[in-house]
């Protein structure tokens, strides 16, 4: 599905990219894909943080304080790019003045941050070398988000959950998993379609590094993949054949005009 293998098992043309870097094949395919989504800069920032130990501090004395400090970069689509923000913010004038205070003070991890960097400069040189292009979309474009939770998808999109009627619990999508959202997710609004980095098993069954996505890009950026003649009869697969009837009434819509 990552289309790195052909029918006969052999590394395609993305397959020998992917093989280039050491990384998690789908990560690999998500930096390989992002210059189309035009936020290759962002999402080199973002694998390099992914590749990394947990990179906030919750200390069991200090929660509520660390909590606090979290929510200042916390951004409503999730926790993917409230990573972002707080790899800018480490990278701004403010916090490189002192690093190891600026850290301490917002509850981060200086270790984790500086390895990011390192993780960012060895893959920012095999992009360099593989000719991948390096960009970003003007921060003030509405888009800037928007482009950087669809190259998510482009790696991530069979890490998808789809939120259940009641509201509360979400399904996975091939696999058909009830689980929740982890206590961590700084996920600030409702969002029917999640995209999850890790399935974590406690008590319950939690997803977590989740950011929210929308039903449309799954069809579009993953066709094979969300083929929905492959999926069983069920809630996913309704609100799969809403959306896509949707995109071909717009699409007809476009091609009347």
């Amino acid at each position: 599905y990552l289309a790195c293998l052909d029918d006969d098992g052999n590394l395609t043309t993305m397959g020998r990219l992917a093989s280039e870097f050491p990384l998690d094949p789908a990560l690999a395919v998500m930096l390989i894909s992002s210059p189309e989504f035009y936020c290759s800069n962002e999402i080199l920032s973002l694998t390099a943080l992914l590749s990394v130990p947990q990179i906030f501090v919750r200390p069991a004395t200090a929660r509520k304080r660390a909590d606090e400090m979290k929510n200042l970069f916390a951004h409503p689509d999730g926790d993917h790019l409230t990573l972002l923000n707080v790899y800018h913010a480490f990278k701004g004038e403010e916090a490189q003045a002192n690093p190891r205070q600026w850290c301490h003070d917002h509850f981060l991890s200086l270790r984790a941050l500086q390895s990011a960097d390192n993780v960012r400069l060895q893959l920012k040189r095999i992009m360099e070398r593989e000719e991948l292009e390096l960009m970003s979309t003007p921060f003030e474009d509405k888009k800037y988000y928007e482009n950087i939770r669809r190259a998510l998808v482009s790696g991530f999109f069979m890490q998808i959950a789809k939120k259940e009627a009641n509201g509360k619990t979400y399904t996975t999508v091939k696999d058909n998993q009830t689980v929740l959202l982890h206590p961590s997710t700084v996920l600030g609004q409702e969002s029917e379609w999640v995209l999850y980095n890790e399935f974590v098993l406690t008590t319950k069954n939690y997803v977590r590094t989740v950011t929210s996505v929308r039903g449309e890009w799954l069809l579009d950026i993953a066709p094979n993949y969300y083929d929905i003649s492959t999926f069983p009869k069920g809630e996913v697969r309704t609100a799969l054949l809403r959306i896509q009837d949707k995109m071909q009434r717009r699409q007809k819509m476009k091609s009347g005009r």
